[in-house]
């Protein structure tokens, strides 16, 4: 039932990602705000299809700790899940990423419209200066900034080494940092086709300040609330 379920899933987003991917082109001529709204409708109608057809549910913890204020989002990341969830979560948002990325075939297109901070990851400091000035400037236009500190997916039960770079730009910038915690990956595996139906829990912290803090502590104290958080999310994937 589950290879069914994915393979429906799979054909539904195979039929509407050119459609969107058309649309965010069309996009060009809007603002920032406008063109976001409209792109991100994707990620809800996927995210609401993964609910739908493979019982991929989720729940939210939390939610009154997000800021009215836009702030740096340092996200556990597990999946493909999330990546289109905290669309829907979370207020209008850009992401740091690896510029590779933009170069994907309608997918890429699409994210390229949402105004991303893509940078060479082989660039060292050059990086950082443009990660610096370009997240000042989303920030100021009203956009939150979401950054997955592992720098990859990391499956359920194990954790990667919590990069400063999402905890350094909140520094520079004077930004909240939001710690979020999931277990996306206990339904929604990396690189896997086949979804799991089950309850995915999403915790959201309480935004730390980083005033006083050095990159290396602020991202310290992120790690320690994530993978604190962590166990207590329960193993709600796979449900029946």
């Amino acid at each position: 039932m589950a290879f069914l379920r994915s393979t429906l899933f799979a054909l539904f987003q195979l039929l509407i990602t050119p459609v969107f991917a058309v649309i965010a082109l069309l996009t060009f001529p809007f603002s920032r705000l406008t063109r976001y709204r409209i792109i991100t409708t994707w990620s809800r109608l996927i995210t609401g299809a993964a609910a739908v057809i493979c019982g991929v549910r989720y729940r939210v913890i939390g939610a009154e700790n997000i800021p009215r204020e836009p702030c740096v989002i340092l996200s556990k990341h597990q999946s493909a899940w999330e990546t289109l969830a905290w669309q829907t979560l979370f207020p209008p948002q850009v992401w740091v990423m690896k510029r590779e990325l933009l170069w994907l075939p309608f997918f890429g297109w699409g994210l390229a419209m949402l105004s991303p901070i893509a940078i060479d990851r082989g660039a060292g400091s050059k990086a950082l200066r443009q990660m610096a000035e370009l997240g000042r400037e989303r920030l100021d236009a009203g956009f939150c900034i979401v950054i997955f500190p592992e720098g990859t997916r990391v499956a359920p039960g194990s954790r990667a080494t919590y990069h400063p770079g999402g905890a350094w730009l909140a520094v520079k910038t004077g930004a909240l940092a939001l710690p979020v915690a999931h277990n996306a990956g206990e339904c929604w595996r990396k690189n896997a086709f086949i979804k799991r139906p089950g309850l995915i829990t999403v915790s959201i912290g309480k935004p730390i300040a980083p005033a006083g803090l050095s990159a290396a502590q602020l991202n310290q104290r992120v790690e320690h609330w994530i993978e604190s958080e962590m166990p207590k999310l329960g193993n709600h994937g796979q449900a029946a």
